[in-house]
């Protein structure tokens, strides 16, 4: 292969393709222990769809740059595939908390000692909710809910989406009425995680919450406030096109996809730490072990 004979957008192909390959790798890496120490199915299918977030957000966005011409419904397409599995995770990571925690909704199992603690809510929460409430079963389940509504709402949005724009019904006002609502559904979704966190900082210590949080919430907003960057700089003239068969628009799709393969590769570099399998291989334990033994 003569990298020299190649135009630029043949090197930038090669290059996403690249990304995407180390991303698989690193995540089957961690897939595959996980499933060899296969000891808290529970708490590890939550981990698995997990990790599955980095290498399906990358092959998506290489199959975006595969059609550079696609239509604005097979981009809108390949968008919602990564925003409903984001939702999926989402509401993934706190069954993943809720587990750590040994809080059964379904079951009505709260553990006494987390029973009433304060939670204490922040603008503009606190125009509909109590500024401090108290932790009960009711509470956890308001915190539940405030997850899974993005889950329900982000497919049935793209779904609308999808087929009014395939319709040719797909007007600028309603484009921003379909972003206020699901930038509205996924903020309620990302704070009743870090409310969750706040209250139960000290238990979660153990199992690295923040790091787990961060690869998640680092996906979407990266995504999320890059995609707004890109917009303002072909808004500015700064992004253009200088080819009659390309569009700014397709142009801003490219861009936006070479830079999700190219962050997959360190937030799936930054799984291996954040969801890795020494809880379940047993180097935690034997190393709490040993370490009673030398006290």
């Amino acid at each position: 292969m003569d990298l020299s004979t190649m135009d630029r957008g043949q090197l930038t192909l090669l290059g996403s393709a690249s990304c995407v390959m180390l991303t698989m790798h690193f995540s089957v890496q961690l897939l595959s222990q996980h499933l060899f120490y296969w000891k808290n199915p529970k708490e590890q299918k939550a981990i698995i769809i997990i990790i599955l977030m980095a290498p399906i957000y990358a092959v998506d966005s290489f199959v975006g740059l595969l059609d550079i011409q696609g239509s604005k419904t097979f981009f809108m397409f390949l968008d919602s595939i990564k925003e409903c599995y984001e939702a999926l995770v989402i509401a993934k990571f706190l069954a993943l908390m809720y587990s750590y925690l040994k809080i059964s909704l379904s079951k009505n199992i709260v553990p006494d000692e987390i029973k009433g603690r304060e939670i204490h809510h922040s603008f503009p929460m606190t125009l509909f909710q109590p500024h401090t409430v108290r932790l009960n079963h009711h509470t956890l389940k308001l915190l539940k809910y405030w997850t899974w509504q993005f889950v329900i709402i982000r497919p049935v949005c793209s779904v609308l989406m999808i087929t009014l724009q395939a319709l040719g019904l797909y007007p600028s006002w309603l484009s921003w009425t379909f972003t206020i609502i699901l930038n509205v559904s996924v903020s309620l979704a990302l704070y009743s995680l870090v409310v969750f966190y706040h209250v139960f900082a000290k238990e979660l210590a153990p199992h690295s919450p923040l790091a787990k949080f961060l690869c998640i919430k680092g996906i979407v907003f990266f995504c999320f406030w890059q995609g707004v960057v890109i917009d303002v700089l072909a808004a500015v003239g700064v992004i253009r096109s200088h080819h009659f068969w390309l569009d700014v628009e397709h142009i801003e799709e490219a861009i936006q996809n070479v830079l999700i393969c190219l962050e997959m590769v360190v937030f799936s570099v930054l799984q291996q730490y954040a969801y890795h399998v020494a809880p379940y291989s047993g180097d935690v334990e034997s190393k709490m072990k040993l370490n009673k033994k030398r006290e």
